[in-house]
């Protein structure tokens, strides 16, 4: 069965579930997360899991909005529907702007992996033909996209669950030619929170972007088979695996390893996942891991794709993009909305080769910036959606936030204090000189295109 747009609804959930997982675990966590662990030390731990309860938070609202409107734009249509025009456009034009940015940054990601392997390679060869697969994988009819990206994130998931046992074993009973570490670690080198509760907040602002892609699942609903059944499961199923996987992978990386050496960052032979799977003796565990996070970064690179696509075929059904951006192939493809995202693709991963530009610093603050503001308009979205439901005396849906509204309102609040402290935080200044400006941009852009776009019928709340 097709939605009202004509895209195919043919993602099952096993592959919603793995789509969501691909999209949010990055290649940040196998490298170590060097910079939580330099604020909070073991207690990183800790910080992971108060920033699983905000993920969960966010992807309950989601789940509790999409499965009434399983719509193509998810929380970008709903942000329209009852936080009005503006907000319609500045979540989708945020969101598709901040996952550009993310995928040229994997890309170039990508190709730096296989330098590991071949360092004279020019890293312009790599890229491109990394770019060619993702865009033929999303170009192909959804089901083939939604198959691909299960195996692809079935490899990061499968290197984690094994990363995880064999640290477990290592630290119990050690490993044969590796004695037990215990859990010394955690308290050893100041404690188990060697800067305070400073060090422990400031963690939890660079853990909280592991956590951003959670949010994918809702994208996924206009082509979902059975978004009422689905989308609410693997919503739960990917942010309770997601956290479980942070919490214990992390745990075992500051159990295993000092967390001042942890701290210090480094390539991938320096990886505590490549220390723990030499102790346990698995041959060539640098070339592995290698393919492991090159996995995990073409994994994240597709699925931000399909994403950007989404978005802008959801603008152009509201006019707020070019009316051919939202025609689809024969197959159900929106490919002109994928040919627009994929010249953004080509952008980003330039400026991103440019590491040290005043340009790439730009789209990082974009991107930190634009990714908390549009999880707060989830959530006064969210607030918003049950409050004119209730207004209008209809039936509430079927998934409920638990413990809403306190539950969504300090999760808003922390998200708040969050972006607030990226003014005080060095590698995130850029985050309000360039995110502000943005802002601006986009909302003086809506005002010109609000004059000329006339916004389909039914749009209004509560349709």
């Amino acid at each position: 069965m097709d939605n009202e747009t004509g895209l195919r609804r043919r993602l099952t959930g096993r592959q919603l579930t793995m789509i969501g997982l691909g999209g949010a675990i990055g290649t940040g966590l196998f490298l170590g997360s060097s910079l939580a662990i330099s604020q909070a030390g073991p207690a990183t731990i800790v910080a992971y899991v108060i920033c699983a309860g905000v993920a969960l938070v966010i992807g309950w609202a989601l789940a509790e909005m999409v499965v009434v409107h399983p719509e193509a734009g998810a929380f970008g249509v709903i942000a329209h529907r009852y936080l009005g025009p503006w907000a319609g456009f500045v979540v989708r034009w945020t969101y598709w702007t901040i996952q550009v940015i993310a995928i040229g940054g994997e890309v170039i990601a990508a190709g730096i992996y296989v330098q590991f392997w071949w360092p004279s390679l020019p890293l312009w060869l790599p890229v491109t033909v990394f770019s060619a697969v993702v865009l033929i994988t999303n170009a192909a009819a959804v089901k083939l996209f939604g198959e691909v990206e299960y195996w692809f994130a079935m490899i990061k998931v499968v290197a984690i669950v094994v990363f995880i046992l064999l640290g477990v074993v290592l630290i119990t009973v050690g490993l044969p030619g590796a004695q037990a570490t215990g859990v010394s670690n955690l308290t050893a080198h100041d404690g188990f929170l060697p800067n305070g509760i400073n060090g422990l907040f400031l963690a939890m602002v660079f853990v909280l972007f592991s956590y951003i892609g959670t949010e994918v699942v809702s994208v996924t609903a206009a082509e979902s088979e059975n978004p009422a059944r689905d989308i609410p499961r693997a919503a739960r199923r990917m942010v309770t695996r997601l956290a479980l996987f942070y919490v214990l992978a992390i745990a075992v990386v500051l159990t295993v390893v000092p967390w001042t050496t942890t701290a210090q960052g480094g390539d991938v032979t320096q990886s505590p996942f490549v220390r723990v799977f030499s102790a346990a003796g698995v041959p060539a565990a640098a070339t592995i891991m290698n393919f492991v996070v090159l996995t995990a970064a073409l994994s994240s690179a597709n699925t931000n794709l399909y994403l950007t696509t989404r978005m802008m075929h959801s603008l152009a059904s509201h006019r707020y993009a070019p009316a051919w951006t939202g025609r689809l192939s024969a197959s159900g493809v929106p490919r002109n909305a994928l040919a627009l995202s994929a010249l953004g693709l080509a952008l980003a991963a330039i400026v991103s080769a440019a590491s040290e530009s005043e340009a790439y610093l730009a789209l990082f603050g974009v991107s930190v910036f634009g990714a908390l503001v549009v999880w707060l308009l989830i959530l006064v979205t969210h607030h918003a959606f049950r409050r004119t439901r209730a207004a209008q005396g209809l039936a509430p849906s079927p998934v409920r936030l638990w413990g809403a509204p306190v539950t969504s309102v300090v999760v808003m609040l922390f998200l708040a204090a969050v972006l607030v402290s990226t003014l005080f935080i060095e590698p995130l200044r850029p985050a309000w000189w360039a995110g502000v400006p943005f802002f601006v941009i986009i909302s003086v852009v809506y005002a010109v295109v609000s004059r000329r776009s006339v916004v389909r019928e039914g749009s209004g709340p509560g349709k």
